[in-house]
């Protein structure tokens, strides 16, 4: 109980961190700033979901995440050919299961007993092998990725226009956010997840099968990746071989740890926080050329880096997260 505590009241640190920045900056008059952020940080939070998802059920860093999502990309874009998005959706969805399954099964099961970091160098062999598969499917060119609104209309919030597009992801992302909330906390299976993960051996006693609930972790994990790439990639246009890996990873791996790696909510809101910084450091006025704390070509990849670095260094176990 102390422990389930624990971790609400960080969550609810998180939570209160991030709306005060949301607030500042509608002060301030950084609302376009705030919009940008909060559409990439729940496409990070989501892809951090899954990553902590793993790592809070078998304690592997899964560097295939960001694969589940490009993979899923290449379904999209193959089955939209035929022209129905939604069907399309439905099978790039299955097709991030189908792989997170068969890492699952294929990788991570026979490697379990060794060593974490021989399952890491395992994972990021799944990636490597996918992004080849891509390069040789695709010739490295970009892909344009069908959106769900297509019109492009915009709508007013905060005195920013904002896409149907970007309403939609922002929205979608966040509402799965909650509702995976609620399967983890009110379903049979979602406590059942979280028990194996805590406690294994007893989880069995009871007559659950561990190793179905890994292979279901994994699928769901994958579908997660997945979700974030076809709700979030669209709004940018077009994509490329190892696309989430490249633009999504490090972010959502800062996000997870800020949220203490095993902290589910805590990765979502690491997630949308992470977000919201790269964004203001990025498109904020005070950090353009010629404002007060311009840093001339700073990449915005290397905020994230440096939040990721000051993080593991004041507090290893996360902002989010409790000591073990």
């Amino acid at each position: 109980m102390g422990g389930l505590f624990s971790e609400r009241r960080s969550l609810l640190i998180g939570i209160g961190a991030t709306v005060a920045l949301v607030v500042f900056l509608i002060v301030v008059g950084e609302e376009k700033s705030l919009v940008i952020g909060l559409t990439q940080g729940s496409a990070y939070g989501m892809v951090a979901l899954g990553l902590a998802l793993i790592y809070k059920s078998s304690g592997v860093f899964n560097f295939a995440q960001g694969e589940f999502g490009t993979v899923a990309l290449y379904v999209l874009y193959l089955l939209d050919i035929k022209g129905n998005y939604w069907l399309a959706i439905i099978g790039a969805l299955a097709a991030a299961g189908l792989m997170g399954f068969a890492t699952e099964r294929l990788v991570v099961r026979p490697l379990f007993e060794a060593p974490r970091v021989i399952l890491l160098v395992a994972t990021a062999g799944v990636a490597l092998l996918a992004i080849g598969v891509e390069l040789w499917f695709a010739d490295a060119q970009a892909k344009p990725v069908a959106k769900a609104f297509s019109r492009n209309d915009r709508i007013t919030v905060f005195d920013v226009q904002i896409t149907d597009q970007r309403l939609w992801l922002i929205v979608t992302l966040a509402a799965l956010a909650v509702l995976l909330g609620l399967f983890f906390t009110r379903t049979n299976l979602g406590l059942a997840i979280i028990g194996a993960s805590q406690e294994p051996t007893a989880t069995e006693l009871v007559g659950i099968s561990v190793r179905r609930l890994s292979s279901f972790t994994w699928v769901l994990a994958a579908v997660l990746g997945g979700l974030a790439a076809v709700i979030a990639i669209p709004d940018l246009g077009s994509f490329g071989p190892g696309a989430m890996t490249s633009n999504y990873l490090i972010p959502a791996f800062t996000a997870a740890v800020l949220g203490g790696m095993t902290s589910l909510p805590g990765a979502f809101v690491g997630g949308v926080l992470i977000g919201i910084i790269q964004s203001v450091a990025t498109s904020a006025p005070l950090f353009q050329d010629g404002g007060e704390l311009a840093i001339p070509g700073v990449p915005s990849t290397l905020i994230v880096f440096v939040v990721l670095l000051v993080v593991l260094v004041a507090r290893p176990q996360g902002l989010l997260g409790k000591r073990a």
